[in-house]
């Protein structure tokens, strides 16, 4: 006589486990940038660079704008005129750094325009 038991399957689904899987599987599998990505990437750069510029601006001279304070609050006596001088330095910083980026963004959007035309002429058609 045989047994029943020999002869059946099992099988056991989980989609979490199988996510999982998929998930690690995905670390090791080469990147492949898709036209979308790539296009993503270059709008990014374009910004990248006024940033970093424009925010080092406006922090040096918030630094340079709280020694010119510093130095007129605590050594009136002595460095008053200083303080005057970093304090306006600094302000002048501070102010220039929005137009910075804007001036530095517009060059490199132009510099990058050929390219991101031509990816999204690809991604349209």
């Amino acid at each position: 006589m045989e047994n029943k038991q020999e002869k059946t399957f099992q099988y056991s689904y989980s989609s979490k486990q199988q996510d999982e899987v998929e998930s690690i599987k995905r670390k090791y599998m080469p990147k492949q940038e898709d036209k979308l990505e790539q296009l993503r990437k270059l709008d990014k750069s374009a910004e990248t660079p006024g940033t970093v510029v424009g925010l080092m601006l406006g922090i040096i001279g918030t630094l340079v704008m709280g020694t010119g304070m510093s130095c007129v609050m605590v050594w009136t006596d002595s460095l008053f005129v200083v303080g005057i001088l970093l304090g306006l330095l600094g302000m002048v910083m501070i102010a220039s750094a929005y137009p910075v980026y804007k001036m530095i963004t517009k060059k490199q959007r132009e510099k990058i325009a050929p390219m991101i035309l031509a990816l999204s002429e690809e991604l349209l058609k």
